[in-house]
């Protein structure tokens, strides 16, 4: 028994309470979950503040909505949570209101018999998704989202009628708060089928509102060195981002996997991991490229220039409007920026200790992410010439990926040598654009190398100056 479910059963003695949807779901399914929903036959506020009471300290409770009355109590360090809501009406009528039959069925919370009354253990046994009433949709429009979230976390299909109404529903969804829609879009992009659940939702015409940028790819041709549209292409990228997280030694070697591994599984922003921010960067690094595409005389794709810039105020545009925080605007925005940049440097090969310095003072705070972004990017690039390109690409990743870490470890560029006022002093130069000019220059030579103390920063400074 999970710890969120044994603490409910002990304060909830007595209450008429029963555990329903995705906890009983899980538990039919054989999955561990530390969430658990709660219907009771009474105040809500009232059941979750004895939940409360009785739980370790750090737990916290609050209200999740005024409308419907459900309150959520997060034990400490959010190792689980259990929502409690208002029975609406008797219990069998509460569980035909649900979204889809495995997720309308209930258990007494002190134990007892199965409340099924939609068939939804049937279902489950023959992994259908079906929709509770042929009013599921209609009464929320996030359940056309929700049916694909569900599908590809649990490898479920949808039955075709819950299909239909789905579909007939999907418009409606532009009406549903941004951050529901972000909330089922973050755990289809977080499921171990990501891709399986974009593409549902996109047939089911949920992803042209939750997500237009990325529907919007669909058909959108390119050159000769690719060999699918923008849309197949991004949903590669995304297939090889997964790959990369499950098995980064697979593309890259053993050398830096663990260090990898660790930095894909470190949390970044709303609930999400950095994996999965590197994800939703594969889904929009080249949203930008239906409005930058040039073409020749015959109307064939010439190449998007320009991609890499607009992609980062698409990206940010799209999570903004998802009411996704700053944080996360800003690193996929910066993966979306920069996802060409170690492409560029392919023809420098072998890299000067300057360049190396350049490229990784340019994308800090992304610079690991966005170089595995960009083997994603290159792995699902299989047109004209793209063994050598693909081969050239990853070799130089390796490399690159070693002093990424490094430099993430280090909390970026070398400490410098002598700070602004010092060598202002030296060179008897006032505070401005040059001193900066200077100390930026002479920042990226102790890098390289090329100064080593003090005074050989001194007198490369005169150099430059002179």
């Amino acid at each position: 028994m999970s710890e969120a479910l044994e603490l409910a059963r002990s304060a909830l003695a007595g209450t008429p309470a029963w555990v329903v949807g995705g906890a009983v779901r899980d538990r039919l399914l054989g999955r561990e979950t530390e969430d658990v929903d709660l219907a009771v036959a009474g105040e809500p506020g009232r059941a979750a503040a004895a939940v409360r009471r009785a739980a370790p300290r750090g737990t916290a409770v609050f209200q999740l909505s005024d409308e419907f009355g459900a309150w959520r109590v997060v034990g400490a360090g959010h190792a689980w949570h259990i929502d409690v809501n208002p029975l609406r009406g008797d219990l069998e009528s509460d569980l035909r209101a649900r979204d889809v039959t495995i997720n309308a069925m209930a258990e007494p919370l002190g134990g007892g018999e199965l409340v099924d009354p939609t068939g939804g253990r049937a279902d489950l046994e023959a992994g259908r998704l079906r929709a509770a009433s042929p009013t599921a949709f209609a009464d929320d429009p996030l359940r056309t989202l929700r049916v694909a979230r569900l599908a590809c976390e649990l490898g479920l299909e949808v039955e075709p009628d819950t299909a239909r109404l789905a579909r007939a529903s999907a418009p409606e969804l532009d009406r549903v708060a941004p951050e529901r829609v972000f909330a089922e879009l973050k755990r289809i992009v977080a499921s171990p089928r990501p891709r399986a659940g974009i593409e549902l939702a996109g047939d089911l015409g949920a992803l042209e509102i939750a997500l237009p940028e990325l529907a919007g790819l669909r058909g959108v041709e390119q050159n000769r060195y690719h060999h699918a549209d923008v849309l197949g292409h991004t949903l590669e990228v995304l297939d090889e981002a997964v790959a990369l997280q499950d098995d980064p030694a697979a593309a890259l070697g053993d050398e830096h996997a663990a260090a990898v591994r660790a930095l894909l599984g470190e949390p970044l922003a709303d609930e999400l991991t950095r994996g999965t921010a590197l994800r939703f960067g594969a889904l929009l690094h080249d949203a930008a490229k239906p409005q930058t595409r040039m073409t020749g005389p015959g109307g064939e794709t010439l190449g998007f220039p320009g991609h890499d810039v607009e992609g980062e105020a698409v990206s940010r545009g799209a999570l903004r409007r998802l009411h996704a925080s700053e944080r996360l605007q800003a690193h996929v925005g910066a993966l979306a920026r920069h996802h060409l940049r170690l492409g560029f440097l392919v023809h420098e090969q072998p890299l000067s200790r300057r360049a190396v310095y350049r490229y990784l003072l340019a994308t800090q705070p992304v610079e690991v992410d966005v170089t595995l972004l960009s083997v994603a990017d290159r792995l699902a690039t299989r047109g004209h010439k793209a063994g050598e390109a693909i081969s050239r690409h990853v070799a130089l990743a390796r490399e690159m990926l070693g002093e990424a870490l490094a430099w993430r470890a280090a909390g970026g560029p070398p400490k410098p040598l002598l700070r602004g006022d010092e060598l202002a002093r030296e060179l008897g130069l006032a505070p401005g654009p040059e001193l900066g000019r200077l100390l930026a220059e002479l920042q990226e030579a102790q890098f390289a190398g090329d100064v080593r103390d003090r005074q050989e920063a001194i007198a490369a400074a005169r150099s430059l100056l002179g």
